[in-house]
């Protein structure tokens, strides 16, 4: 699937501008109804190092109103956490009823990172998978509102980000040893995620495979996504 989308797409200045705008105010009025509905929903994130990530939920978040949002950057459990199931640290997180959380990075830590690093023996990483599927169900069944993003670049565009961090002294803080090494296992990344859309693009919870080569598209793409979605979740 990663080979497949095209990382050209872009977006010029002009019409960025005007489309970010009107995305944001139709997420803000959106964000209102949510609360009167009672709707709660999840917007995850996934991807590369670099990829935007950051960028694409500042987009989505910067004009909501703060009191109904939540965003949880997602790294490694800490010694609380690892005396739990791994999900339990995502169920404690989970958006209240007319709420937005938003995971940057989330629980398939456990079929990427944890596989790749071999963290996770194979036969616990293989299960997970259904554990995935049936926990996103869960919360699909219970009427939350659930969009998972991966954001894709090319190994070339990741490599001029990361030099790019390393030289702002504003970004040097987000690059780090551990990227480096992630970086070096690029294909064995790949072919986790690509088992990883396999058995985990379900109609309850499509995988949103985003090109995010030029931020920007990325940007505007992610946004879109959010507010049909949620446009959609509203009408029923």
């Amino acid at each position: 699937m990663l080979k497949q989308v095209d990382l050209s797409l872009t977006i010029d200045h002009d019409k960025y501008e005007k489309e970010l705008s009107d995305l944001q105010l139709r997420l803000l009025m959106q964000q209102q109804q949510i609360r009167k509905a009672g709707l709660p929903v999840i917007i995850m994130y996934e991807g590369w190092d670099a990829s935007g990530k950051g960028g694409s939920i500042l987009r989505i978040t910067e004009k909501l109103d703060p009191r109904g949002y939540h965003v949880w950057p997602i790294s490694a459990p800490n010694e609380v956490e690892r005396q739990y199931h791994y999900l339990w640290r995502f169920w404690t997180r989970l958006p209240a009823r007319g709420e937005i959380v938003i995971f940057d990075r989330s629980w398939y830590g456990r079929v990427l990172v944890e596989r790749v690093e071999k963290l996770t023996p194979k036969e616990t990483w293989k299960r997970a998978y259904r554990e995935l599927r049936d926990f996103e169900r869960m919360l699909v069944d219970e009427g939350t509102v659930l969009i998972k993003f991966w954001l894709q670049i090319s190994k070339e565009e990741q490599l001029k980000r990361f030099k790019e961090r390393e030289n702002d002294p504003y970004k040097s803080w987000k690059i780090g040893p551990e990227d480096w090494r992630n970086r070096e296992k690029w294909d064995e990344y790949v072919e986790a995620a690509e088992e990883m859309f396999t058995e985990t693009d379900t109609p309850d919870a499509p995988w949103h495979i985003v090109p995010a080569e030029h931020k920007h598209y990325a940007r505007i793409e992610t946004a879109r996504i959010v507010a049909d979605r949620l446009e959609k979740a509203l009408k029923k």
